[in-house]
C-alpha cells in the first residue's frame, strides 16, 4: 500500500506539510489519498522538487517488488529500481516533466526487487504547489506487454465497429443493439443511431424469435461451439428482403467484478444468402437428376408403357409437387401443321395422382370423355404455345382460392400450377400439369425447366403406348 504517516514514512508531497486530522468518526485527508492510491489498476510514484520519491502505491510494489516502506524516502531510482548506468538518463526525463507542459511518454527497463528486470511504459507530468510553481513530478507507469495488449485490444474495437467486412452488432441484456457497426447498420437497411434500442421485431420481419432464442442461450450459458446460419427477412422500404446469416456469439461480461456480470452479447455475422442458394439449387439439381435416373431405371421394367408414364410421374412428384395431371390430346396427337385448329383441341385425362389419401398416380380416361377445360385455360394455353405455362391464384382467400382451382378441374387445395407440353416425334401429344398447395412456393424457372424434363419422358412411354395400340 503507498506509505503514510502512520508507518514512519512520507504520503504527501512537500514532507513538512502538517496532516490533515479527519478525526476519530472518519478517515483524514492521507488516508483517503492512500486508499485512493492502492485502488488504482496503474502503478503510481511521485518525487518532489528535489527527486525524494514521495509516493508509491500497490500496483508499483506488484510490479516491482518493493514495499512503500523500502520506495518512498529515497532519492531518486538509482541502484535499485534503475541500474546505476540508466539512473542518470531515466531521472532527468522523468524529472524534466516537471517543465514540460501536459504529460510525457517513455518506455524505461526498470529494476523489481529479486533482480530482474521490466520494461515499463510511463506517464509523467508535473505536480505544482499553490503559488503554481513546480512542486514534483507524478508518474503512471504499466509493463509494456500490458499496455500494448490494452491498445491492441482498443484498436481492435475500433476496427471491429469502423472497417470490419462483417456485422457487428453489440446486443444488451434486453435484446436491443447498444452499438451497431456500419456494415451491420446497411445488412438491417437503417442507419447506425437509427437502430440503437429499437427491438429486434422492428428490423427484422422473420427470423426474429430464432434470433432472440440464440441471444437468450448466449447470455445463460455462454456462447456456442460453432456458428449458426439464420434465416432473417429484413424490412426494406422496398419490401421484405430474405436473407440468411451466419452467425457467430460471444457473451459478454464486466471485468470491473469479482463475479461476471453479464453485460450483453456480441454478435457477428456475415451474409452468405448467395453461397447457401448456390448450395440449395447445386442440391436439387442432384436430387431431380437422381430422381429422373432412378425413374428411368424403373420405367424401363415396366410392360406397359402407360405404366412407365405413370412411374415418372410418381418420381416427379417427390419433393416438387402435390398432384399431377396428364391429358391426352383427343385423337392421339396433334401435329404442328395444325396450330390454326388449336382452339378445337379436346384433352382426356389419361392419369392423375389420387386427390385423398396419398398413393401411386391412377391411368383413367377409360370412357375417353374430355376434361371440361374452359377458354384460356393454363392446359389448353400450354398446348396452343408449345411450352411450358405457370399459374397461380397468389395470396387469395381460402374460399376464392378453392373456387379458382375448381374453375380449373384441378384439386381444391391447388393454389400453383405449372403445365408442360407432352412432346415426341414432332408431335403434340398431350399436357402434363403439376400442382401445389398453399403450404408451397410458387413455381420458378427452374421447376418449368426440370417438368419438361419430365416431360419429355412421359411423352415417349405414351407415344410408345399409342404405337402398341394400333399394332395390336
Amino acid at each position: 500500500m503507498s506509505a503514510s504517516r502512520r508507518s514512519g514514512t512520507t504520503d504527501e508531497l512537500g514532507p513538512d506539510e502538517p496532516e490533515r486530522d479527519g478525526g476519530p468518526e472518519g478517515p483524514g485527508g492521507s488516508d483517503l489519498l492512500a486508499a485512493l492510491l492502492d485502488g488504482m489498476d496503474a502503478a503510481l510514484c511521485a518525487f518532489d522538487a528535489d527527486g525524494v520519491l514521495t509516493h508509491w502505491n500497490r500496483e508499483a510494489e506488484r510490479i516491482l517488488g518493493w514495499t512503500a516502506a523500502e520506495a518512498v524516502g529515497r532519492h531518486g531510482l538509482a541502484g535499485w529500481a534503475v541500474r546505476s548506468a540508466d539512473a542518470e538518463e531515466v531521472e532527468g526525463r522523468l524529472m524534466s516533466a516537471m517543465q514540460a507542459p501536459g504529460r510525457q511518454v517513455n518506455e524505461f527497463a526498470l529494476l523489481t526487487k529479486d533482480g530482474g528486470r521490466v520494461l515499463v511504459r510511463t506517464q509523467s507530468a508535473a505536480v505544482r504547489g499553490p503559488d503554481g510553481k513546480p512542486a514534483g513530478v507524478y508518474c503512471a507507469f504499466s509493463e509494456v506487454h500490458a499496455q500494448i495488449d490494452l491498445e491492441r485490444s482498443i484498436a481492435l474495437s475500433e476496427a471491429l465497429f469502423e472497417d470490419a467486412s462483417w456485422g457487428v452488432v453489440l446486443v444488451d441484456a434486453d435484446l436491443r443493439p447498444a452499438v451497431v457497426n456500419a456494415h451491420a447498420a446497411r445488412a438491417l437497411g437503417t442507419g447506425r443511431t437509427s437502430v440503437l434500442g429499437r427491438p429486434l421485431g422492428e428490423l427484422l420481419a422473420q427470423g426474429v424469435e430464432e434470433l432472440e432464442a440464440a441471444l437468450t442461450h448466449v447470455l445463460a450459458e455462454g456462447a456456442p461451439p460453432a456458428p449458426a446460419e439464420i434465416w432473417v427477412s429484413v424490412r426494406t422500404p422496398e419490401g421484405h428482403l430474405r436473407r440468411c446469416w451466419r452467425s457467430g456469439f460471444l457473451r459478454l461480461a464486466s471485468p470491473l467484478t469479482e463475479e461476471p456480470v453479464p453485460l450483453g452479447v456480441g454478435w457477428l455475422f456475415q451474409d452468405v444468402t448467395e453461397a447457401k442458394q448456390i448450395e440449395q439449387e447445386a442440391s436439387l439439381l442432384r436430387f431431380r437428376a437422381q430422381q429422373l435416373h432412378r425413374a428411368a431405371r424403373a420405367a424401363a421394367e415396366c410392360e406397359d408403357p402407360r405404366d412407365a408414364a405413370t412411374v415418372h410421374l410418381d418420381f416427379a412428384l417427390a419433393g416438387f409437387a402435390d398432384h399431377a395431371l396428364v391429358d391426352r390430346v383427343v385423337g392421339g396427337s396433334l401435329n404442328d401443321s395444325d396450330g390454326g385448329q388449336v382452339a378445337a383441341v379436346r384433352l382426356v385425362r389419361v392419369a392423375a395422382t389420387p386427390t385423398g389419401a396419398p398413393g401411386p398416380s391412377l391411368l383413367t380416361g377409360a370412357a375417353g370423355l374430355p376434361v371440361r377445360y374452359g377458354e384460356g385455360h393454363p392446359a389448353l394455353q400450354c398446348v396452343e404455345r408449345v411450352g411450358s405455362v405457370r399459374a397461380g391464384i397468389g395470396a387469395a382467400p381460402p374460399e376464392q382460392a378453392r373456387e379458382w382451382a375448381r374453375a380449373r378441374q384441378w384439386p381444391q387445395d391447388a393454389v400453383h400450377a405449372l403445365c408442360a407440353v407432352l412432346r415426341s416425334r414432332g408431335r403434340t401429344l398431350g399436357v402434363v400439369t403439376f400442382l401445389r398447395g398453399a403450404g408451397r412456393s410458387q413455381f420458378e424457372r427452374s421447376d418449368s425447366i426440370y417438368a419438361e424434363d419430365v416431360a419429355v419422358r412421359i411423352a415417349a412411354a405414351l407415344d410408345l403406348a399409342a404405337e402398341a395400340g394400333e399394332k395390336q
